[in-house]
């Protein structure tokens, strides 16, 4: 390692400095017809937006001509927001559970990564500017990850959560798979663990491999092949050693949860996120408010996972519990927004398809967040959950060039963050026009 590490400094020494004279800064003025900095907040008129290497400077009212030879984007007919933020997709599922389980034993580890880079650029081209993904292959998300960071692939940040934590029979488990196929599946199986002590070095496996975030399965899963059991099936103790692992690896954590017994031990562990929330009281609500916690409420996972199940497309077990689920979950959510439950806006993307992730503004509308509550649950109010409003979220100095244009506002007409005609993820143009551009990459 010291020989390694002595050769590459002789290499940088001996570069000719011509070759590190950094290049000239790419500079972009967007004129922005109406824009809306920060949803939630009033729009202003006519803007001109001034990007340097893929950050936001300054923003200007009126159309200012470009200075110094700069890029002209015009966008004078477009209402313009920040990129927005899915809290929960899977890139490694299609959203297909029918096809991927017939297509299923033909697909090498290779063939899996072209199709989860090829749902993160569909993502990215519905506007969705970050993600977090939150458990599939965790060395494959991880390259697709540090890829689209340096320019070779299109697609959104991704904040990856490796693989999902369970312990051994929970939703997490390779459940409802034939005794060969059950064992090849926990050969390399990290993420389980029982015990506090177990799922603690189930933490740190997710991190070792590459985990920005850490997700546990709190409770049961409607997706899972195994019947019932949609209540707490870990233990306090475990969740508790999870959050705190978590937490002194400067990792935010999120628990899957759906049973109220679920949700509250999760939330009284620690836990920052909570994903679905089914069964929701009143009792639930003020854990929420009391200790500040986010609901992540996938409601395009629970339509499309109720649609699957009464089409055939899913087994019997995850069937019978989407039926159950759907009996509640509505009313969960209208009582949690009702109550002042803190809402970002996640999807569940690849229980459903990719690239159709804004149809959630409408579910969140349907159960009581007002149209401009949803766009900022997918902005503003995301970013914070995630802990990034210093980069992302809105358009102010400093913050990233994520920037995305509809034809007309978004507050009076939700159904047009389903037709996002201009997308930009940190200064690079990869949707105009409503048409998919080329980037640098290609």
């Amino acid at each position: 390692m010291h020989r390694i590490a002595a050769a590459t400094l002789a290499l940088l020494v001996a570069t000719p400095l011509a070759a590190q004279t950094a290049a000239p800064a790419k500079v972009q003025y967007i004129h922005a017809g109406t824009l809306l900095a920060k949803p939630g907040e009033a729009p202003r008129g006519a803007s001109t937006i001034v990007v340097r290497d893929g950050k936001v400077v300054e923003i200007r009212d009126g159309f200012v001509a470009p200075e110094g030879g700069a890029e002209l984007i015009d966008l004078k007919d477009r209402y313009v927001l920040p990129g927005l933020i899915d809290m929960h997709v899977h890139f490694y599922s299609s959203g297909y559970p029918l096809q991927s389980r017939m297509e299923g034993n033909t697909k090498d580890l290779e063939d899996q990564f072209v199709g989860a880079a090829g749902r993160a650029r569909a993502t990215l081209e519905a506007g969705f500017t970050t993600v977090r993904d939150l458990g599939g292959e965790a060395r494959g998300v991880r390259a697709l990850r540090d890829a689209i960071n340096r320019g070779e692939l299109a697609g959104p940040t991704i904040i990856n959560a490796g693989r999902m934590i369970s312990v051994h029979a929970g939703h997490g488990d390779a459940n409802g798979l034939n005794r060969e196929v059950a064992h090849l599946e926990r050969e390399e199986a990290n993420h389980l663990c029982n015990g506090a002590d177990d799922c603690r070095r189930a933490t740190r496996d997710q991190i070792f491999t590459g985990a920005e975030v850490i997700k546990f399965a709190a409770s049961g899963g409607v997706g899972s092949n195994i019947a019932g059991g949609l209540e707490a099936q870990m233990t306090f103790d475990e969740m508790k050693a999870i959050v705190d692992t978590a937490h002194a690896f400067g990792r935010k954590v999120t628990a899957h949860a759906h049973g109220k017994s679920g949700i509250d031990m999760a939330i009284r562990a620690g836990v920052d996120p909570i994903e679905h929330g089914s069964f929701i009281d009143d009792e639930t609500v003020k854990l929420f408010k009391d200790k500040g916690v986010y609901l992540v409420p996938t409601i395009h996972a629970f339509e499309s996972v109720i649609r699957q199940a009464r089409a055939g497309e899913r087994p019997p077990a995850s069937a019978a519990k989407a039926e159950e689920v759907s009996k509640v979950v509505k009313q969960s959510h209208r009582r949690a927004i009702a109550g002042g439950v803190k809402i970002a806006f996640g999807t569940d993307s690849g229980v459903g398809p990719h690239g159709t992730n804004a149809l959630e503004f409408t579910y969140m509308n349907q159960v009581g967040l007002a149209p401009v509550a949803a766009i900022r649950a997918a902005t503003v109010d995301a970013a914070a959950a995630l802990g990034q409003s210093n980069r992302i979220g809105a358009l102010a100095p400093g913050m990233d060039a994520d920037i995305i244009a509809v034809a007309s506002d978004p507050v009076a007409d939700l159904r047009q963050m389903e037709k996002v005609q201009f997308v930009m993820r940190r200064g690079v143009v990869f949707k105009a026009n409503g048409k998919r551009t080329a980037f640098p990459g290609e």
